[in-house]
């Protein structure tokens, strides 16, 4: 069964970092394309980053430098490094690949 799945989210200060980590059930997810998405209640699903099966990354507009994607091939899966989070920043935070989303990680920044 292809799956993903999410892990790393949590409570975090404004100002703070967190390390979300999406894990893959299939070995080819090492040499595709994967991205994070996120989606607070009553928005559309928003674009976070993505890495290209060649190793390049994009990321969305509202990121300006503070996050970083990056594969971890031990789990068939990406990481995704939160630095510098804001309250806005809050939202469920999803993997996706090949079709697939993950079942998702929550993100809250809250002091």
């Amino acid at each position: 069964q292809v799956q993903l799945v999410e892990s790393g989210g949590g409570l975090v200060q404004p100002g703070g970092s967190l390390k979300l980590s999406c894990a893959g059930s299939r070995t080819i997810f090492s040499s595709v394309a994967m991205a994070w998405y996120r989606r607070t209640p009553g928005k559309e699903r928003e674009f976070v980053a993505r890495i290209a099966a060649d190793g390049s990354t994009t990321y969305g507009d509202f990121v300006q430098g503070r996050f970083t994607i990056s594969r971890d091939t031990s789990k068939n899966g990406v990481d995704l490094q939160m630095n510098s989070l804001r309250p806005e920043d809050t939202a469920t935070y999803y993997c996706f690949t090949l079709g697939v989303w993950g079942q998702g990680t929550q993100v809250t920044v809250s002091s």
